[in-house]
């Protein structure tokens, strides 16, 4: 890894981590470009205020959980050049967008922050029970508290301020953006489960090491 870059466990091994494209229980339905193993690599900096924001979790029973982190810049990349093969949309993941729209619609992005390593995609959970959210759009057995969908659910449902929600999922909400806010993250409006920090050190540079295990 290039250096200011960690492995999110060597930093706070007591965050959760559930690495959706290193698998198959993705939109991509497939393991992407540049995912080798399983794994949170974030800049240090970014790392060290997760756990900022883990630490005050933990005193309430809680865990984060991260669903993605660093992303090289050929899994996006390869997400992109997904989206343009088409395709109908997918009950699970784009309800209502056919494949070939994702970007048009900004749900996948041709750039995306993530490859800067400074950017998370992450939910909450409880410290000590695999929890019982089962999403109808999104990532399914999350082991999350209710967010209203699962992670990657692209669809306006999953915009931060998406309203009706059931007043749990809404709270819950409220109560992540509150508390990656406090650790300095800023949360992006159409997702609620993606945050970035606010002073990431290469906010102009874009990475594309693969990710690997140590």
């Amino acid at each position: 890894m290039p250096a200011g870059f960690v492995r999110l466990a060597d930093v706070d091994p007591s965050i959760r981590q559930d690495i959706r494209y290193a698998g198959r229980e993705n939109f991509l339905h497939r393991k992407a470009d540049g995912y080798d193993a399983p794994v949170c690599v974030l800049t240090e900096r970014a790392a060290e205020a997760l756990s900022i924001v883990q630490r005050a979790l933990t005193a309430k029973g809680l865990t984060l959980v991260v669903f993605d982190c660093y992303r090289p810049a050929r899994a996006v990349a390869d997400m992109g050049e997904w989206t343009r093969q088409g395709g109908p949309p997918d009950p699970q993941w784009y309800p209502t967008v056919k494949r070939g729209d994702l970007i048009a619609k900004g749900y996948v992005g041709e750039l995306s922050s993530h490859s800067r390593g400074s950017t998370v995609d992450l939910a909450v959970a409880e410290a000590n029970k695999k929890g019982a959210a089962h999403p109808g759009c999104g990532a399914p057995d999350t082991i999350t508290l209710d967010f209203g969908t699962g992670f990657d659910c692209f669809d306006p449902m999953s915009e931060t301020a998406h309203r009706p929600l059931p007043a749990k999922a809404a709270a819950n909400r409220q109560m992540l953006v509150a508390a990656m806010r406090a650790a300095g993250f800023r949360n992006y409006a159409r997702e609620w489960w993606h945050f970035t920090l606010r002073d990431e050190p290469f906010a102009k540079q874009r990475f594309d090491f693969p990710i690997t295990a140590p």
